[in-house]
């Protein structure tokens, strides 16, 4: 089956916060069908970058393009992506699969069999009524993983993708997202875990004062 290839490129980006200049002529290239790391400390400028290319902030310098269309230019926000940066605002008193379900509703869909399917992928039991305010951390951080994929995007952002997770979770999603990439996915995460990277990414990139460079 012919999938959607995505090229995104981020070209000499610079974003500022009054006089903290967090990114700095920052440029970027990246394919579907591949795993691209992003490596740094807290405060480095990973997450300022990811928020830039979807779309969430705006950038000072430059301009990211998908597919050579420019964000908040010819399109507003990366909408063909699965995005988890901050942890997401689930209705804490439903369960999981409820959660799932509204939102898939809202984009007119009803697949209750693909929902099911997800949720197992990411090792969450479909049938479980536990409210997600009685959530651990691992299991929220499971079930943002499976709002990230459930509408099959072809772009994957994700922000510290383990957190949280158990050693038998991370095992888990390190399978997942090694299968996206076989379909052609393209996906660009951060991680504090040397071995997430090592394990995971095509090319590796470090963030340190805003400053990008290939590893």
């Amino acid at each position: 089956m012919d999938r959607q290839s995505y090229v995104i490129e981020v070209s000499h980006v610079s974003k500022s916060f009054k006089d903290n200049k967090v990114l700095k002529d920052v440029s970027l290239t990246c394919k579907s069908g591949r795993i691209y790391g992003l490596v740094g400390h807290n405060g480095s400028g990973k997450t300022v970058l990811f928020k830039s290319i979807c779309g969430f902030l705006s950038c000072d310098a430059g301009f990211i393009s998908v597919n050579g269309k420019v964000i908040g230019k010819d399109k507003d926000m990366l909408n063909e992506a699965g995005i988890i940066i901050e942890e997401p605002g689930f209705l804490r008193t439903w369960s999981g699969y409820h959660n799932l379900e509204f939102l898939y509703t809202l984009r007119n869909k009803k697949d209750k069999k693909h929902l099911y399917s997800v949720l197992e992928e990411v090792g969450l039991d479909p049938a479980l009524r536990r409210p997600v305010g009685k959530y651990s951390l691992g299991m929220r951080q499971r079930l943002a993983i499976a709002q990230a994929v459930m509408e099959d995007p072809g772009i994957l952002i994700l922000d510290e993708p383990m957190n949280g997770l158990d050693k038998n979770g991370v095992k888990e999603i390190r399978e997942l997202l090694l299968r996206k990439k076989e379909e052609n996915k393209l996906i660009i995460l951060a991680s504090h875990n040397r071995e997430d990277i090592d394990v995971l990414c095509d090319e590796v990139y470090e963030m340190e004062g805003g400053v990008l460079r290939k590893l």
